[in-house]
């Protein structure tokens, strides 16, 4: 118990750059690693089973983003206000926050499997499932709703585990899952020959696991916030709390899911399958990349969140500073790689000249602007960790909703297939532009409260 009540005071004593360190790191090797297992993952489907498979499996993307903006609203949600309890040193709110965070978990991931799998056929259709694509996206998404509860849980509690002071241990278990995912889908898909379905077992089973050494870590009496009779009980002031946080990243994730099914339909009405198969690869390296930044801000939440609590705005503000150097530092590289190297990127995930072509040519259009992406999605985070709900949806929602859903439908019709790619590079800039500006206005506001705290 000492243990863990020093780990979360920590957060407002520490270096903050040693803090960051200390807490973005594990979370980007998991974030990282977890990306490379999706890379594996698809170029092991590519691979084995085919480019219709690929482009089977970029329709489910969707459904992915759908059941992580739930997970998200929950995971998110009450991670954060941990960290804020923590900072105010009220451990017994921590505590309950923890027994609803399982408690919503298990509702919300129930409702939502049962919901999809009953209108799995016609909501893979609207995705933008081909007559040939269906079959493999069916396949995969049977399986993944079928533990729906447990990815939901799983991350919900690797979410509570960086918010109490052990992002190392989170790390472990995203690294455990991925290791044992890299193992199950090359037995499954290489060795039985299992297909789609095998690798969408190897998630769940994965993911099974690790869940279950979460859940003996937190059921520790030890530990500062644990597993205990008399937390589940859902309160109405908690619910509202984790909802009111958790709604930024649930729209988020949200609306990536209807911008990925619009952006399928487009890719299909202007190029075809091959054109869904290329956004789909295009989309695995940008997320490889981007997970680094998920990773930062991730790392971030906890000790923003601690320091706002406890009102030490000049280490929540160097947290953020340094938070955004690092994470435009690291999509400098990826913009780079995609520059010199798409050719050869776009090979790992298929034989076929034609996909390669195409996610060649996507990979560079799509990641154009790509070094100006981190630092909006820092700031997007820094808002949602401090409460400020509203600020985090709109700067969330004008990357997706308002500037690439229109571009996304406007460009085309000028310049046909190249148009829905240059779409997503002139979004991001645009979103960039926006959100500088709002976050130097609120800034003041911090400098003002800072310097009434002094006195």
């Amino acid at each position: 118990m000492h243990d863990s009540k020093q780990a979360a005071l920590e957060l407002g004593t520490k270096p903050v750059g040693i803090l960051l360190l200390q807490y973005a790191l594990p979370a980007m090797v998991a974030m990282v690693a977890s990306s490379l297992y999706n890379i594996i993952d698809r170029s092991v489907i590519g691979q084995v089973v085919g480019p219709e498979a690929i482009a089977g499996l970029g329709i489910t993307f969707p459904f992915m983003n759908l059941s992580a903006a739930f997970g998200a609203a929950i995971g998110v949600g009450s991670s954060t206000c941990i960290s804020v309890k923590l900072g105010q040193r009220d451990y017994k709110t921590a505590q309950h926050l923890l027994g609803n965070t399982v408690t919503l978990n298990l509702i919300i991931g129930l409702a939502f499997m049962v919901v999809c799998l009953v209108f799995l056929d016609p909501i893979l259709h609207f995705f933008g499932a081909s007559e040939v694509t269906l079959p493999y996206a069916r396949e995969f998404m049977q399986v993944i709703l079928a533990g729906n509860v447990i990815t939901h849980m799983y991350f919900g509690m690797n979410a509570v585990l960086r918010a109490a002071g052990k992002p190392r241990h989170a790390m472990y278990a995203t690294l455990f899952t991925v290791g044992c995912n890299v193992i199950l889908v090359c037995t499954f898909v290489w060795w039985f020959r299992w297909g789609i379905r095998g690798a969408a077992l190897a998630t769940v089973l994965s993911q099974t696991l690790a869940l279950c050494w979460q859940m003996f870590i937190l059921s520790n009496k030890n530990e500062l916030l644990h597993l205990r009779k008399g937390i589940y009980k859902l309160k109405a002031d908690l619910v509202r709390n984790i909802i009111s946080i958790g709604v930024s990243p649930f729209l988020m994730n949200a609306t990536s899911c209807v911008i990925v099914i619009f952006m399928n339909n487009q890719f299909v009405h202007y190029g075809g399958d091959m054109a869904v198969g290329a956004y789909s690869i295009a989309n695995s390296v940008v997320m490889m990349f981007f997970m680094f930044v998920i990773g930062v801000t991730q790392g971030m939440q906890p000790i923003v969140g601690y320091n706002y609590g406890a009102k030490k705005f000049d280490r929540m503000l160097r947290c953020l500073w340094i938070a955004i150097a690092v994470a435009t530092s690291i999509l400098l590289v990826g913009w780079a790689l995609s520059v010199f190297c798409s050719w050869q990127i776009a090979r790992i995930f298929t034989t076929d000249q034609t996909l390669i072509a195409l996610a060649a040519r996507g990979i560079k259009l799509d990641m154009l602007v790509f070094f100006v992406v981190g630092s909006q999605a820092v700031i997007t985070n820094f808002f949602q960790c401090i409460g400020k709900v509203r600020i985090s949806i709109f700067l969330s929602l004008s990357r997706q909703l308002f500037m690439l859903l229109p571009m996304a439908y406007s460009f085309p019709l000028i310049w046909g297939l190249d148009g829905v790619w240059y779409a997503m590079p002139s979004s991001d800039f645009a979103a960039f532009v926006i959100t500088i500006p709002v976050l130097m206005w609120h800034l003041n506001k911090f400098k003002v409260y800072g310097q009434k705290d002094n006195h």
